[in-house]
């Protein structure tokens, strides 16, 4: 029978894949994806190349687990809103996805596939399928379930999503891939987030809901 391994065992391996994942979008960034060899991870992150290929055997797997891990929604501490409330739940996916989207490294991570996406395409297919994608399902699904619970009337819950995403992101984000200084304050996001939610409200809330 194979001991299973204690929790500090499970802690350290834990605090020794963010070392090394920290240390990978660093590199990555700094010299390129093809210019990053594993063993220079490895030495970054503080482990031994043994411990960096026992977790991530290819470049391209600890790619896919930075994305995962930047893009990565715990549903059980954040849980998507239950449908019947269209603002309160509109107002807290804009404030989670703002918080998604300047957490530390985001930004990074979207450099590396902007500039490495020419000569490695599957980059930018797993930041695709693995980060965006994934996330986008879940806000899909949200409005879907507000429109089958009549708090919001949309045929096309896909755009309505992409609208809802892009209104914010386009304030918050995507500046910052063009301007080094662009550091919106609080207050200005969360105007961007209202505004986001006030024009989803009239264009798609129900009659009787955009006051809810």
């Amino acid at each position: 029978m194979t001991a299973q391994p204690s929790e500090y065992h499970r802690r350290v391996a834990a605090q020794k894949r963010t070392s090394i994942i920290e240390a990978a979008t660093k590199l990555f960034l700094d010299s390129g994806y093809d210019g990053t060899s594993l063993a220079r991870i490895a030495e970054a992150a503080g482990v031994s190349r043994a411990t960096l290929f026992k977790q991530f055997t290819t470049k391209a797997a600890l790619f896919e687990a930075i994305v995962t891990e930047y893009w990565k929604a715990d549903e059980e501490e954040a849980p998507l809103p239950e449908p019947g409330n269209l603002r309160a739940g509109l107002e807290t996916i804009g404030r989670r996805y703002v918080a998604l989207l300047t957490q530390p490294g985001m930004a990074a991570l979207f450099r590396i596939v902007i500039a490495e996406v020419p000569r490695f395409p599957e980059l930018g297919e797993t930041q695709f399928e693995l980060g965006k994608m994934p996330y986008f399902e879940s806000v899909r699904r949200y409005l879907a379930a507000e429109n089958a619970a009549g708090t919001a009337r949309l045929d096309d819950a896909e755009m309505a999503a992409t609208q809802f995403l892009g209104m914010i992101s386009n304030y918050v984000f995507w500046p910052r891939m063009l301007l080094a200084r662009w550091e919106p304050d609080d207050s200005a996001i969360t105007n961007a987030v209202d505004q986001a939610v006030l024009t989803m409200l009239a264009r798609y809330g129900a009659p009787g809901t955009h006051g809810a």
